[in-house]
């Protein structure tokens, strides 16, 4: 079954050398801080870990905003809990495949991680063709073109940047002031 979706993938860069200088203990003490960010935020901006990838993850949304905000929160975030290691990560919206119920295939799951791939410490980054609408707060520039293995030819490419707004689709808090029907 073909679904559209947005793909996230998420890495934490220079773990292994964080791991290397201070040890097993201390990277998975990072690496616990950082994955509990990331399902916070997930779960507030509506937005599924699809799986765990070591020191990152990929992440999907049926609602590309949503990702966009959750990716932009989790670099402004992560940065207390998790320096000195940054945050790369790619998004990119299409169709994929729903393959055995639980994981997806396309070319919108591999540009996403190719994209987290390419990016810097700290960037997000996404296709210029992807780009409809950006959450408030958001501002997209424009970061030329760039070669992804796998993929035919360059793809211009914008890094996102900015504060997403606090406010989402998921704020029940009226639930809990309202009188209860009798």
């Amino acid at each position: 079954m073909r679904v559209p979706r947005t793909f996230v993938f998420l890495d934490l860069s220079g773990f292994t050398n964080y791991t290397a200088a201070f040890g097993d203990d201390a990277s998975a003490r990072v690496l616990g801080a950082f994955r509990s960010i990331v399902r916070e935020v997930a779960s507030a901006r509506g937005v599924r870990i699809a799986k765990w990838l070591g020191d990152g993850c990929m992440a999907v949304s049926v609602d590309q905003n949503n990702a966009i905000s959750f990716a932009l929160e989790l670099e402004q975030r992560e940065f207390a809990v998790c320096a000195p290691l940054k945050l790369r990560t790619g998004i990119a919206t299409g169709e994929a495949l729903l393959f055995e119920g639980d994981d997806y295939v396309g070319s919108a799951v591999n540009m996403a991680a190719r994209l987290c791939d390419h990016a810097e410490d700290r960037d997000v980054l996404m296709p210029a063709m992807h780009l409809d609408t950006l959450p408030e707060g958001i501002t997209a520039t424009p970061r030329g073109e760039v070669e992804l293995r796998g993929f035919p030819g360059p793809i211009e490419v914008v890094s996102l940047s900015g504060t997403p707004a606090q406010t989402g689709p998921h704020d029940t808090g009226e639930l809990w002031t309202r009188s209860p029907f009798i």
